[in-house]
């Protein structure tokens, strides 16, 4: 039989051979890594099968009842597969590794070949660019493709021919491709119609190919005409060409406005111009259009223009002109285009409005419908851009005098210059900086003056401001773009102040003592208010400046020192509005002043009326203070007015200006008290003139009472009674006048304590238990006295309730840490200690209940509040919990200091009552587990496990414990009891003595437990403290069915005998394997080949083992089929021919198959209908042919052999259950 290969190749078929394993390793590889990441990193190394179930029996058989497997046989492979979770297996992907390979056969059409199936448009953007024209292939594996290009300008019957070979086609392709995914990505859905033929992607904006089409393109870098001639496959067969076969490309239109050097200038005036035109350039096949728009102050408007073209073209007919036209020659006729023209076109603008104004060009499009979009709209620099024109128009700027005219004219000071603004008005920013004519003309009386002469001069603004500040008047205006008005006001009038001046008379001031100051009038010339500065120098002294401020243009004031010397009065300088001192030559006076004599007394009240008080509390004299102003000595005049009479006292040669001057008090006022008041009458000083005095005098009130003050008691009772840091009000008696200020102290304290009382039984609050006792007292006027017999006052606190043991009751006291220790007992024995209690009842008493723990520390239990209403109380212990239990009275309550009220203020910890006691536990025992424990006839009771917990007891207490067990045989009701002595906590069963003689159950039951603290057990547990053994015989296996062949995947059924779990021992192959079992009967399915034998059973935690020699049979392997040797083959034919498909069988002949032909797919993932199935028996070779001219897939569906079948029967194993 020749090959398929050869048999193929005489057929000049295409066949696309797919290799299993590296075709689908290739496209799942990034699915099988990331599922080899995700599964080790959380799974941990579980495998992962990447091709599928191998077991299909397995998982058939696992649905219906728990079956065990053997081992698969192995390989280097395997043991990969194993590190790598899969990845490398020995199987091939596919779902069947039994039933590998399909072949398909498809019937090829006819080639076609479709020039520009799209209809698109194309054109040459530059000289140096190219355009990639599409061919449409279908059922086209093009080797060779052939074009010609007729160049534009000349006649029909002069084109060029050129060929591509299928390699320069898929070069083309290829630098596409690169070039589309450098531009935009890919994304899913153009991928979606992807079909393993195709070797070109489909293009964005192209239909989705079908799957028997291609497209290929063809490089053209030359305008003219296109025309496909001839298109090869690989079986040499010429494709079709589908008409039309040509197509036209011309240069691409182009648009921009044409180059000028007064486009940099594009700053314009509003109305300066008419009309300006702007020239485009535009290059194209005529008639052309053209899409422009204009964009003023931010409002765009668009404009279409068509039908542009030159001169020379006529519209009657194109053989008018056969120089300037170019043919587009069909297969049968002939059409003409025109060819392309550079024309320059003027475009009309209009700049009236002032702003910004941007002329942009958008689209153009040529005759054959060519449409460019004209990119540069967004310029860096709009004015010089090819397609951009833009200006600014700006208004006509006008300017003026800015708060100034000639009716309200600017004040100028003599010497200084005056500040005269020029503004401009309505002006563009873009037209800054301003340059504006100034012209100066003095007035009419200054012209003889050399320092006025009239000027002109031209000044610039700074930068965009819009304010000139300058010193003139009459301007005029120029600017750098555009020619300016100049509006009212134009002219600036400037009036110069006068300086200000001063006519000043001195006059003397004359009295009794001689002369006693000086006055002045002025008049003042100058723009109020004034200031007029003025020195005063006594005798030799440094001048005084002095200065006066007077708002009219009169003024008067009068100057009065206190003080007698030679004085001089000189004026300096004047201010007013316009002129800051300005100095002049003022007239000065010099004198000899002596003031007049005056008197008053120190410390008057300021107000009208108001006078001065001094109290007196004892003494006859009252001293007061006068200050007196002349020329020493003086004599002085007072009057003391009293409740009846009055007198006047004369002090004389006083030398001082300050003194103290002594005041008898009157006799009726200094014997009963009272008030009188002191009043100055006159003064005489050195000139002998005397003169009256009218100040406010000074009112003496007079005590001769002295203020008191006591602590009041009942009945002579200064004591009080208060509860702990209560407040305490301690009661006074005061007399005296309001407010009284005293001072007291606690006995024992170094403080002093100070405040104000303000009526004549107040209180005193204090909040510390003591003795007070009062130290001074002092009223609104006099310091008093305090009466002795009641300066103190005691203060007393409830005493707090207090707790302590009986003396009755059995304690040991430990000074160590101030703790009672109470006799030890027993876990649960009820206990008690009786406290006496000292307070007010009911009483509430707080504890805190805390236990020790392993670490030393102790831990708080509880602290609860404990109620009693009788001096001595009971109190329970705790001895529910076993170990240290302390007990500490935190706090106690009564009916003075309720706990409510108190909770802040528990007792200090070294005044706490602590008292312990030692709580023995009560011994326990119990198994740590229920395992149930297994032993064969006649063992020993000994562990069989040291490391297993299973017979293991568990006793708390105190060691060395004594516990007794007993031992029931329920086969023979035998009991045995057992006495141990355990020196730890722990124990497992060891008994020497006690050996099993019958087969069945027995049970251990712990009767009693005993501790070194002779404290009776506690209650035990039926369920805890026994045990269950099990005791029997040797374990036995035999097969439900004897059967000497199995196949791969069946299953191996055997009846168990014994008790569970069962431990199977068996080999394959030589190589043992052992098994465990938990029901009878018992499965084993098989999956390895060779030969299988059962060496051993065991029971009883693989205890009671058997040897087997007589349990062995044969397993063969699963039969496989294969089409087109495991591969997918892909065959196409034409009509007429046939393909071979050829099948090959592994295993022992004879074999039995059954194949089907499949219709093809539409689709990815979906199978196709079933056509026809066919069995083939009876075949001892292992390879076997069939021919066929019909479309679909052959694949194969079952096979077996001698011994087997593939895919196997499902066995029935409910009738082997239990």
């Amino acid at each position: 039989m020749p090959s398929l290969t050869h048999f193929l190749g005489l057929q000049n078929s295409n066949i696309s051979v797919e290799s299993g394993f590296y075709s689908i390793l290739s496209v799942v590889a990034l699915q099988i890594l990331c599922l080899w990441l995700f599964d080790g990193l959380v799974f941990g190394g579980i495998r992962v099968n990447v091709w599928g179930d191998r077991n299909l029996v397995t998982t058939s058989l696992s649905s219906q009842q728990d079956i065990a497997y053997t081992p698969e046989a192995s390989s280097f492979v395997d043991v990969l597969a194993s590190f790598t979770l899969g990845l490398f297996s020995p199987q091939v992907a596919q779902n069947d590794a039994h039933l590998l390979g399909q072949h398909t056969v498809r019937m090829s059409p006819i080639s076609t070949a479709q020039l520009n199936p799209y209809g698109e448009i194309y054109c040459l953007p530059s000289s140096g660019n190219a355009v990639l024209v599409p061919v449409l292939l279908n059922n086209t594996n093009p080797v060779a493709l052939k074009y010609s290009i007729t160049p534009l300008g000349f006649g029909p019957g002069q084109p060029e021919f050129l060929d591509l070979s299928g390699k320069e086609l898929r070069a083309i392709e290829q630098a596409r491709v690169e070039a589309l995914q450098l531009t935009r990505p890919v994304s899913q859905d153009e991928t979606d119609e992807y079909d393993e033929y195709d070797d070109d992607p489909i293009p964005k904006h192209s239909p989705s190919l079908q799957r028997t089409q291609t497209l290929v393109h063809i490089r053209l870098s030359k305008p003219g005409i296109l025309r496909l001639e001839r298109v090869f496959d690989t079986s040499s067969t010429e494709a079709r060409l589908v008409i039309p076969s040509d197509l036209t490309v011309v240069p691409c239109p182009q648009a921009g406005f044409t180059p000028d050097k007064q486009a940099e200038n594009n700053i314009r005036c509003a109305g300066q111009e008419n009309d300006v035109q702007l020239m485009m350039d535009i290059n194209g096949v005529p008639p052309l259009r053209l899409k422009w728009s204009k964009t003023v102050n931010g409002k765009r408007e668009a404009f279409l223009v068509e039908g542009i073209e030159g001169g020379r073209h006529s519209k009657s007919s194109p053989s008018s002109d056969p120089s300037s036209q170019i043919a587009s020659i069909s297969a049968d006729s002939t059409k003409w285009t025109p060819a392309p023209e550079k024309l320059q076109v003027p475009l009309a603008i209009s700049l009236d409005i002032p702003g910004s104004h941007i002329y942009a060009l958008e689209e153009v499009m040529d005759a054959t419908g060519n449409t460019v979009l004209i990119d540069g709209n967004t310029p860096d620099n709009l004015a010089n851009h090819r397609a951009m024109r833009s200006f600014t128009v700006l208004r006509r700027p006008a300017i003026s005098f800015k708060h100034c005219s000639l009716e309200h004219p600017v004040s100028l000071a003599i010497g200084s210059e005056a500040a005269l603004t020029v503004s401009t008005i309505d002006a563009d920013p873009v037209d800054a900086p301003w340059e504006v004519s100034i012209k100066y003309q003095p007035s009419s009386g200054d012209k003889s003056s050399k320092r006025f002469k009239p000027w002109r001069k031209t000044l610039s603004t700074q930068g965009s401001r819009r304010d000139l500040a300058i010193g003139v008047t009459a301007p005029a205006e120029n600017e750098q773009w555009c020619a300016g008005d100049v509006l009212a006001p134009e002219s600036c009038n400037v009036v110069e102040k006068p300086i200000p001046t001063a006519e000043i008379q001195w006059t003397k001031i004359h009295e009794c003592s001689g002369d006693t100051g000086v006055s002045a009038t002025l008049v003042l010339h100058g723009t109020p208010p004034f200031h007029v500065y003025y020195t005063v120098q006594k005798d030799s002294e440094v001048p005084k400046e002095m200065s006066k401020t007077f708002a009219s243009s009169r003024g008067q004031f009068t100057l009065q020192p206190e003080q007698s010397g030679h004085y001089i009065f000189t004026f300096t300088k004047i201010s007013d509005a316009n002129y800051q001192r300005v100095e002049f030559d003022g007239p000065s006076i010099n004198q000899i002043i002596h003031p007049p004599a005056s008197a008053d007394f120190i410390g008057i009240p300021k107000g009208p009326g108001r006078k001065k008080a001094i109290n007196s509390c004892e003494g006859r004299l009252v001293d007061v203070e006068v200050e007196l102003r002349g020329s020493p000595p003086w004599s002085l005049e007072l009057q003391l007015v009293g409740p009846q009479s009055s007198e006047i006292l004369t002090i004389s040669n006083i030398t001082l200006n300050r003194k103290t001057i002594q005041i008898p008090i009157p006799e009726a006022v200094d014997q009963e008290g009272g008030a009188f008041e002191i009043d100055l009458i006159s003064v005489e000083d050195k000139s002998r003139c005397k003169l009256p005095i009218s100040v406010p005098g000074v009112s003496v009130n007079v005590r001769r009472l002295k203020p008191t003050v006591k602590f009041y008691g009942v009945n002579g009772k200064r004591q009080v009674t208060v509860l702990e840091r209560e407040r305490a009000g301690l009661p006074l008696r005061l007399t005296g006048e309001s407010p009284w200020r005293m001072k007291y102290h606690r006995v024992g304290d170094d403080g002093v304590t100070s405040l104000t009382l303000k009526t004549p039984n107040d209180v005193v609050y204090v909040s510390e238990k003591g003795l007070y006792e009062i130290l001074e007292i002092s009223d609104a006027q006099c310091p008093g006295s305090v009466i002795g017999d009641a300066s103190d006052y005691r203060v007393d606190w409830v005493p707090r309730p207090t707790a302590k043991l009986s003396e009755h009751t059995p304690a040991t006291y430990e000074p160590l840490n101030g703790s009672y220790i109470l006799p030890p007992l027993c876990e649960g024995m009820d206990d008690h200690v009786d406290l006496d209690l000292t307070g007010r009842p009911p009483f509430q008493i707080m504890y805190n209940i805390a236990q020790g723990n392993d670490q030393g520390g102790t831990r708080l239990i509880d602290q609860p509040i404990f109620n009693s209403i009788q001096p001595r109380t009971r109190f329970q212990l705790h001895t529910s919990d076993p170990g240290r239990v302390y007990y500490e009275v935190k706090q106690i309550g009564d009916g003075a200091y309720p706990l409510e009220n108190h909770k802040n203020t528990p007792i200090p910890r070294y005044e706490r009552l602590l008292f312990e006691q030692q709580v023995s536990l009560r011994p326990t025992a119990r198994f740590k587990n229920r395992n149930r424990l297994s032993y064969c006839l006649y063992d020993l009771f000994t562990p069989l496990d040291r490391l297993s917990s299973d017979g293991l007891v568990v006793l708390e207490g105190t060691p060395p414990f004594q516990l007794e067990l007993s031992i029931k045989n329920l086969a023979t009701s035998h009991v045995d009891q057992q006495m141990i002595e355990v020196h730890d906590h722990s124990w497992k069963l060891s008994l020497q003595t006690y050996q099993f003689t019958s087969v069945g159950p027995h049970l251990v039951v712990i009767q009693s437990v005993a501790d070194a603290s002779h404290c009776a057990h506690a209650a035990l547990d039926p369920l805890a403290t026994s045990v269950w053994v099990d005791v029997a015989e040797a374990a036995a296996i035999v097969p439900v069915d004897r059967r000497e062949d199995f196949c791969v995947g069946e299953a191996a059924q055997f009846q168990l005998e014994g008790t569970p779990p069962w431990s199977i021992g068996y080999r394959i192959n030589g190589k043992a394997y052992t098994q465990e079992a938990k029901v009878s009967p018992f499965s084993l399915l098989q999956q390895q080949a060779g030969e299988f034998t059962v060496t051993s059973v065991a029971h009883q935690q693989k205890m009671c083992k058997a040897s087997i020699t007589d349990l062995r049979f044969s397993v063969h392997p699963l039969p496989s089929a294969q089409v087109g040797h495991g591969k997918r083959i892909y065959q196409d034919i034409h009509e007429g021919d046939q393909a071979e498909i050829v099948f090959t069988l592994v295993g022992e002949p004879p074999f039995t198959f059954t194949y089907q032909r499949l219709e093809l797919t539409t689709g990815r993932g979906k199978p196709g209908k079933v056509l026809e199935t066919h069995t083939v028996s009876r075949i001892y070779s292992n390879e076997y042919s069939i021919f066929s001219a019909l479309e679909g897939t052959w694949t194969v569906t079952s096979i077996s052999d001698r011994y087997c079948r593939y895919p196997p029967t499902q066995p029935e194993l409910g009738t082997q259950k239990n």
